[in-house]
């Protein structure tokens, strides 16, 4: 597959780079084009006019967004999606295209709303929601194989790798990060601000907490013929989520990162942006090896024989968890490999690991 960036009305460029790639590497099934697809001056509108006739015509399947700003609007005629001319297809508003190999890909044309009614150029809460709604009503789901955004995601570079050239402050849309958090795409592709940015890929799970998922790829791509020339089209091969053993699926490559969009810290009181709702402490407990074995110091949650019910207070570490894969001080070359209830590690670690496995052990309750 080859996805590209803003296209602003260079066909010709986009299309003859497409030919140049296909003649080297091989016929590719589609091309994916994120951000915006059409240019305001006469000359695209004429080179346009080319490929509506026919005289000209793409040399694979195109997918386009709409548009985002209103002087392209006249180019998109149905809202839910349409054949523009013979090899190049609207998607639509918003919605989910399966293609004939199983291939699931999500897609939300526009920009964020900043007034009320919505321009036809924006997609509103409602079209976020609505897109949501449609795939997680499903309890089998797991994540779409691709999403197609024309703006950036709020915050998509935290715990990773931060773009250059770029005003994090102004850069992204929180509606497009809550998006992402929800529907977990593998690839998820953007534009619109001219550079091109591929971030560390990101789990969709906590490590040691909860089951191994597959991880997320963000990739943005600069514009069509920039002068630049950052990169602008992306090859990429990727068999439908559908398709695949479920323990090829979750593999984890050696430098994912943390999940952007998931808050940490300080920012734990505002959460995950998928569900809004405010992150539960772990239950832990807590125990004074200078005390008779057996007697347990509880972290609030319940108060032992004899003892007042305390209120609940979440305890500090005194120093570095080796169960913390983010922590810096964690040696992960030697962790070998991460399980459900099993941790293989390194010879310097597996003596403490079996220590506090035997701790646990003898106190009879579940191990971590």
């Amino acid at each position: 597959r080859l996805a590209c960036g803003d296209v602003y009305g260079k066909f010709d460029v986009l299309f003859n780079r497409v030919r140049t790639i296909q003649k080297k590497s091989g016929q590719f099934d589609l091309l994916l084009c994120v951000g915006s697809f059409f240019g305001s001056s006469p000359e695209s509108q004429a080179l346009w006019n080319e490929y509506k006739s026919g005289a000209k015509q793409a040399p694979i399947q195109t997918y386009v967004l709409g548009a985002n700003n209103q002087d392209t609007v006249k180019y998109f005629q149905d809202v839910d999606g349409c054949e523009l001319t013979t090899n190049i297809t609207y998607l639509g508003r918003r919605g989910v295209f399966t293609g004939a190999s199983g291939l699931q890909i999500a897609y939300l044309s526009g920009i964020d709303s900043s007034s009320d009614p919505a321009p036809a150029y924006c997609f509103t809460t409602k079209d976020i929601t609505s897109l949501k709604m449609s795939l997680l009503s499903n309890t089998k789901f797991k994540g779409v194989d691709i999403l197609l955004t024309s703006p950036w995601p709020k915050d998509v570079w935290n715990y990773g790798n931060p773009p250059t050239d770029v005003n994090l402050k102004t850069c992204g849309s929180e509606q497009v990060a809550s998006l992402t958090a929800s529907l977990k795409p593998r690839y998820h592709f953007s534009a619109l601000q001219g550079q091109n940015y591929e971030r560390l890929p990101y789990r969709n799970h906590v490590v040691l907490q909860e089951s191994a998922q597959h991880v997320s790829r963000f990739i943005a791509l600069a514009s069509v013929g920039n002068p630049g020339k950052k990169k602008y089209i992306y090859a990429f091969t990727i068999v439908p989520m559908s398709l695949m053993d479920a323990t090829e699926l979750v593999k984890q490559p050696l430098d994912a990162s943390e999940n952007p969009y998931r808050k940490a810290g300080k920012e734990g009181k505002k959460s995950h942006l998928a569900t809004g709702t405010e992150d539960e402490p772990a239950q832990q407990f807590f125990f004074d090896l200078k005390q008779s074995q057996g007697k347990r110091q509880s972290d609030g949650r319940g108060s032992q024989q004899g003892q007042a019910k305390q209120p609940r207070k979440h305890p500090q570490p005194t120093g570095p968890c080796w169960f913390c894969l983010a922590s810096p001080e964690v040696e992960k070359h030697l962790v070998v490999s991460i399980g459900e209830h099993v941790c293989c590690c390194g010879a310097r670690h597996y003596t403490m690991y079996i220590n506090i496995i035997h701790l646990y052990s003898a106190l009879s309750i579940h191990t971590p």
